[in-house]
């Protein structure tokens, strides 16, 4: 299957100049989240993961079934008061500013073998805060994983340590 067939291109979208992706049109398609899940699950299948590691909003989205189909758990990365129980934190820098993402403290065991499954890698800043993260919690990043890759935003050089698999790619 060719997913680029199934991803709807909002140009213009957010604002003037970007050139969204939008993988709505892939969940929205039964064989093609199936197959979206599948491939990523083949990729992980002989890495002995222990837990899956998905930021939020999207990464819950194909996170929680590739850790389903693996039996392993699902660690939901959330941004600061969300979550209800002991957290451990981290801040990064953005184009503008400054964000925040936390994980429960308890959520990864000194050692667990984990992987980081998201919709998309652009410039790496949002996925490389989660991976210190996981660091940071005691996990070792074994694979960042995503549907959707932009090359040309050079996120995968940010990430140069891991190993990261993307589905598909585009230039921007």
């Amino acid at each position: 299957m060719d997913l680029k067939e199934k991803i709807r291109v909002i140009e213009n979208f957010p604002k003037e100049g970007i050139s969204f992706k939008d993988i709505t049109t892939v969940i929205g398609d039964g064989e093609a989240l199936k197959y979206s899940i599948d491939k990523i699950v083949e990729y992980l299948k002989d890495k002995n993961i222990d837990l899956i590691v998905g930021p939020e909003a999207r990464g819950f989205i194909y996170g929680v079934p590739v850790a389903y189909a693996l039996g392993v758990g699902f660690v939901p990365v959330r941004k600061p008061g969300k979550l209800p129980g002991e957290t451990v934190s981290i801040t990064y820098d953005l184009e503008y500013g400054t964000d925040t993402l936390e994980i429960h403290k308890d959520a990864i065991k000194k050692g667990q073998r984990v992987a980081i499954v998201d919709d998309l890698l652009a410039t790496g800043g949002t996925i490389g805060a989660v991976a210190k993260l996981v660091e940071l919690a005691g996990g070792e990043v074994v694979s960042i994983d995503f549907a959707i890759e932009l090359t040309g935003l050079k996120g995968r050089e940010k990430l140069s340590k891991y190993d990261i698999m993307s589905l598909v790619d585009y230039e921007f």
